[in-house]
């Protein structure tokens, strides 16, 4: 089945994939010749997608899912996880009042904030990364998709597993991956609270940053990434991330704190999760 998700452009796709092709896992999804693919998983049933741009208002998606019933929720899905619905006219206006973020817009105007296919994923990745680079995290995360995960029956090459279910993680002794025991047993309490409360990663529920911290082992970084990429809370903002610290201090010529990136910070909102994809994105272009 192939699918036509519209956007208001410019989109910077290159932007996006580079931020997906980053953090692929091994087994679930590929990046080949500027198309994204993976494997998904939606009620027990299990398929696959590829997108990748076919005009400049529109992302192609080639799906293969045996229930055709599904379509309305992956296609909304896609929509969030793509920022295909953000208005990025209103973000701009808001955000260029600070002559650094109006600079760094003007050089990538088409910037979006990448979500998630799926909440539970999105956390647990979150979680794997608290501490580590983002390299030892996909390992690890590759790791676990391929010892715990259902095997995938597809003809897309390098899609071989689904990711686990929560199910098989909340029971499972995650520790065993080569982590410390008690990111482990976060990941199982993730896992185990979400079993709890189906709609705990649902967008646009009140309190979702508070039920998050109030899960064992989730502080501010990893609830407020969560919040960013999978809520879809477009003023998220974890002001201690190493990566917005450091972009700014590049960016600003001098150190910077987590305190004073804060400070800062407060004219970005209600947008601060833009501002930080576009602090994010400047990373690639200073030294």
């Amino acid at each position: 089945m192939r699918l036509l998700l519209a956007y208001r452009p410019p989109y910077d796709w290159v932007a996006m994939l580079g931020f997906l092709s980053a953090r692929a896992i091994i087994g679930m999804e590929t990046v080949v010749d500027g198309v994204y693919s993976r494997s998904i998983g939606l009620n027990g049933v299990h398929g696959t997608f590829s997108i990748a741009p076919v005009s400049v208002d529109a992302l192609e998606v080639t799906l293969e899912f045996p229930d055709p019933n599904a379509v309305p929720e992956i296609v909304e899905r896609l929509r969030r996880m793509f920022d295909l619905d953000a208005d990025l006219p209103e973000v701009h206006r808001h955000l260029a009042a600070d002559p650094l973020m109006a600079r760094l817009i003007a050089e990538r105007p088409g910037l979006r904030v990448p979500g998630a296919w799926d909440g539970l994923e999105l956390a647990i990745r979150a979680v794997l990364g608290q501490q580590i680079t983002v390299a030892a995290a996909i390992k690890l995360a590759g790791k676990l998709v391929a010892q715990y995960g259902d095997p995938l029956d597809s003809t897309r090459p390098g899609l071989t597993h689904v990711f686990p279910a929560a199910t098989v993680l909340a029971a499972a002794d995650l520790a065993t991956l080569g982590m410390p025991k008690s990111r482990g047993r976060t990941l199982s309490g993730v896992a185990q609270a979400l079993l709890d409360d189906p709609l705990l990663f649902e967008p646009g529920r009140e309190g979702g940053v508070a039920r998050l911290l109030a899960l064992h082992g989730i502080g501010d970084w990893t609830a407020q990434y969560i919040a960013l990429r999978q809520l879809r809370e477009r003023d998220a903002f974890a002001s201690g991330d190493v990566g917005l610290i450091n972009a700014l201090a590049a960016l600003e010529g001098g150190a910077v704190t987590a305190r004073e990136l804060l400070q800062r910070a407060e004219v970005w909102r209600p947008f601060r999760g833009y501002a930080t994809q576009v602090l994010w994105s400047s990373l690639s272009r200073v030294d």
